[in-house]
């Protein structure tokens, strides 16, 4: 069986590349171990409330053996403009950020033969539960205001140059790669798959900011290796984004932190990247108690790919660019 203190009581924050400086690391360590303690106990709480850890992620791990949707290309989606190629290898992703236990089972096969594609790089990031990024916290969530302070004033006539930065914090709109404010990582990683093609992260349930459902990003790529400077090589075969079915969406609305995110929420259905194809778009499959959604949550997902093509994410939601038109880069 699978010991759930594997994922919630697993202090490797410190377990990063060389992307950092010896001082962040040192900073990563000590800010776990204290974020790290406080989710142990919501998993044992999550287990006394009739959804354990160890129960949820043996199902989702059969679950996502028997799949039949393995045939079915998993939709390509945009990066966004808040990726930063960082290479964090470890499955603790959660630093100092605050939020309901989340555990995200991901699964990569081939498309064309279903085998599970063995020693593949998934990474993944997204906001916290106010809809900051981390390496963009000057940029708000979303709508360019920080957490706690009010809002700037809009502009007003007919802006002529694209702003500076590639868009900042802008929720909704495009304009090309966000230059980063900061160096902070927390909510970014990246794993290398097991012989069946899983990789487990350990995170928090997202926020919402402008213009935007709730999502995680991810890329897989293959073909290269991990080493000691990071992933080497190969391709990135695959960009997408995973979703939240909006009833787990809601249950997060009333709880602390999240409760304190003042955007305007755009649910699953309104959201103009989401495909709406249920699982080959990005839609997780969830476990939880529906009473106490705050104890903790397992999602899980397969994602069928082409292990040679390249897809980085610059062309529009489904794949392509309209002729004549630069590439979109919605968060």
């Amino acid at each position: 069986m699978t010991n759930p203190q594997q994922f919630y009581d697993e202090a490797d924050n410190a377990v990063v590349s060389r992307a950092l400086t010896r001082r962040r690391v040192l900073a990563l360590g000590g800010a776990g171990a204290v974020t790290l303690a406080g989710m142990g106990a919501a998993a044992h709480a999550s287990a006394r409330g009739g959804v354990g850890a160890t129960d949820a992620l043996d199902s989702a791990r059969t679950a996502a053996l028997a799949t039949d949707t393995c045939m079915q290309l998993t939709t390509e989606q945009i990066e966004g403009p808040y990726y930063i190629d960082y290479e964090l290898f470890r499955r603790n992703v959660v630093e100092d950020r605050t939020g309901v236990p989340l555990i995200l089972l991901l699964r990569v096969v081939d498309a064309t033969t279903c085998r599970p594609l063995r020693n593949t790089a998934i990474e993944i990031w997204h906001c916290d539960a106010s809809g900051v990024y981390s390496g963009y916290t000057a940029g708000g969530n979303g709508g360019g205001t920080p957490p706690g302070e009010p809002p700037t004033p809009q502009p007003s006539g007919t802006p002529t140059d694209p702003p500076p930065g590639g868009g900042g914090g802008g929720g909704g709109g495009g304009g090309g790669h966000a230059t980063p404010t900061d160096d902070l990582t927390w909510l970014r990683g990246i794993q290398m798959t097991d012989y069946q093609g899983f990789v487990t992260f350990r995170t928090i349930f997202p926020g919402w900011y402008s213009g935007r459902a709730v999502h995680i990003h991810t890329k897989v790529h293959t073909g290269g290796e991990r080493t000691s400077d990071g992933y080497t090589g190969g391709r990135t075969c695959h960009t997408g984004q995973f979703y939240f079915p909006e009833g787990a969406v809601e249950a997060t609305v009333g709880l602390d932190p999240y409760a304190a995110n003042s955007v305007t929420r755009v649910t699953l259905d309104q959201d103009t990247i989401y495909p709406g194809t249920g699982t080959p778009g990005g839609l997780l499959r969830l476990v939880y108690d529906r009473r106490h959604l705050a104890r903790g949550v397992v999602s899980h997902i397969t994602m069928a790919v082409d292990p040679e093509a390249e897809n980085d994410g610059g062309g529009m939601p489904g794949g392509g660019t309209p002729p004549g038109v630069s590439p979109s880069t919605t968060a």
